[in-house]
């Protein structure tokens, strides 16, 4: 069976779902983009003051966080901590490549 094989008030139905779909993931790339800039700047910020690109502290934490907010949100917690830390290691990628960057041009942090 096909979705051209069904009754139209439940196509209807399936288009209007998965247009909140579509809406969802619109908002959620602009909210990952918003959060990115954020971090953008917490990479200058760290390179400007010699700081390590990773702070496995704060990432504990932030994962007991993101676990909390997952159970609240009727979310499995593992798919959030997973969510979290793929995101993480993409911010740490960016903190080291801003730091090489900053290194490379004995600016200490040009461009913050």
């Amino acid at each position: 069976m096909t979705t051209s094989d069904i009754d139209d008030s439940v196509g209807a139905e399936l288009n209007r779902l998965r247009e909140s779909i579509d809406n969802i993931d619109a908002a959620v790339v602009h909210m990952l983009a918003e959060r990115f800039k954020c971090t953008q700047q917490v990479g200058h910020l760290k390179a400007a003051h010699h700081l390590p690109p990773a702070d496995p502290a704060r990432e504990s934490r932030q994962i007991t966080r993101l676990r909390q907010l997952a159970e609240s949100a009727h979310l499995d917690p593992a798919f959030a901590e997973k969510l979290l830390n793929f995101v993480v290691a993409e911010v740490i990628r960016h903190h080291e490549r801003i730091a090489e960057e900053s290194a490379a041009n004995g600016a200490g942090g040009a461009g913050v």
